[in-house]
């Protein structure tokens, strides 16, 4: 079945209670077993849902992978997933991810052993000079946040492969509608199912996929023993949201690219960060590896915080705010909200400079965003 069937119908079938169309909300934490060391698949909510597991079951098949977990938020997923690495093991990361990683990764380091190499994952003859005996994954963000940069992720999933290691996608800022990271080679993928696959800013949630049965009983296992699960209400808005995600993706996408050749024809801005803009470093890869551009559009202001501060506070229909991937547009600063956790010192040396601002592309009226961020910048 294409994509868009499977968002409708992939882990999904009529209750066999009541038959109702639509997966019901199993609000309990406790099943009764029929017999001694006998029930009917589930016994307790931390161990296994039956919304979760319907939601899982979708995800597992959007994604491509064999496994999937529905967990409390996108950091949970990523905090799960650590648990696979011991003290002394090493990890290499894409250099300029979302601030919430990197301030996570650096906690691991500073209190478990872990080390972390914040690295350009572009450069594929550094990341091979990193690898060593003690390396055992490689932490893959594309495209990051903000400055859109992608990375090849059949390259370093190769690469990752040929020296032993785990490849693992954070695909939160595109879905699987845009990009299947197992189908590139990814041992792991991640998400925060807050975003795109909720798609309406009421619920915080995050996902973990895998796609081979070692690591599918690892990663079970971890979600099951944190106790990081997501809750039976969550999956059911999660499960809601993905039954309209290509319908709203193409919006987020046919909007995106208007606002940035919008963007890129102001006088006021220095750069736009957006892969669908021939002028973007990684323009070609985006086409080879991705099914869209995505709805994430960064750009540098040329002019000073004060500047920035009234382009953030002179749009209407962008709100203020931090998250993204929902019907409506946000619009956020950075180095003040998103990775300020990051620090200073890491936003500059990857280039998260002062005066870049992030939209999140919602699914209004082009011309509305597009005169919406005209009359902000002046």
């Amino acid at each position: 079945m294409s994509f868009q069937t499977d968002t409708i119908h992939a882990g999904v079938a009529p209750d066999k209670a009541y038959g109702a169309i639509m997966t019901p909300i199993y609000q309990s934490s406790t099943f009764v077993f029929e017999d001694i060391g006998k029930h009917r698949g589930f016994d307790y909510t931390r161990s296994g849902n039956p919304t979760r597991q319907a939601l899982e079951d979708s995800l597992a098949s959007l994604e491509g992978g064999s496994f999937a977990a529905a967990v409390t938020s996108g950091m949970a997923a990523i905090t799960t997933v650590l648990h696979l690495f011991t003290t002394g093991d090493e990890i290499i990361c894409t250099d300029d991810c979302y601030g919430g990683t990197a301030r996570l990764l650096k906690t691991i380091q500073e209190h478990f052993g872990i080390k972390v190499h914040f690295e350009d994952l572009r450069n594929h003859e550094r990341l091979e000079s990193l690898i060593n005996s003690r390396t055992r994954a490689v932490w893959i963000e594309t495209p990051s946040n903000p400055l859109l940069n992608l990375v090849d992720i059949e390259a370093v999933s190769t690469c990752a492969k040929k020296h032993g290691l785990l490849s693992i996608v954070d695909n939160t800022f595109l879905s699987p509608y845009l990009q299947q990271p197992f189908r590139l080679g990814a041992d792991i993928v991640v998400h925060s199912t807050t975003k795109y696959l909720n798609g309406h800013s009421d619920v915080i949630g995050g996902a973990l996929l895998s796609c081979n049965p070692e690591l599918d009983q690892k990663l079970k296992y971890l979600v099951n023993t944190l106790g990081t699960c997501a809750q039976p209400f969550d999956c059911w808005l999660v499960l809601r949201g993905i039954k309209t995600l290509v319908p709203r993706m193409k919006e987020h996408l046919y909007n995106a690219q208007g606002v940035a050749e919008f963007l890129a024809g102001h006088p006021k801005v220095k750069q736009v960060f957006y892969p669908g803009l021939a002028s973007h470093p990684q323009h070609e890869l985006a086409r080879r590896q991705q099914r869209g551009f995505g709805a994430m559009v960064s750009f540098d202001l040329d002019g000073n915080i004060e500047d920035v501060n009234r382009v953030l506070k002179g749009t209407k229909l962008f709100a203020l705010a931090e998250s993204l991937g929902g019907v409506e547009s946000l619009i956020e600063h950075p180095a003040t909200m998103s990775h300020l956790s990051m620090g200073n010192e890491h936003r500059q040396a990857v280039g998260i400079t002062d005066s870049v601002i992030r939209l999140s592309i919602g699914i209004e009226d082009r011309d509305d965003l597009i005169d919406d961020l005209r009359r902000a910048l002046g």
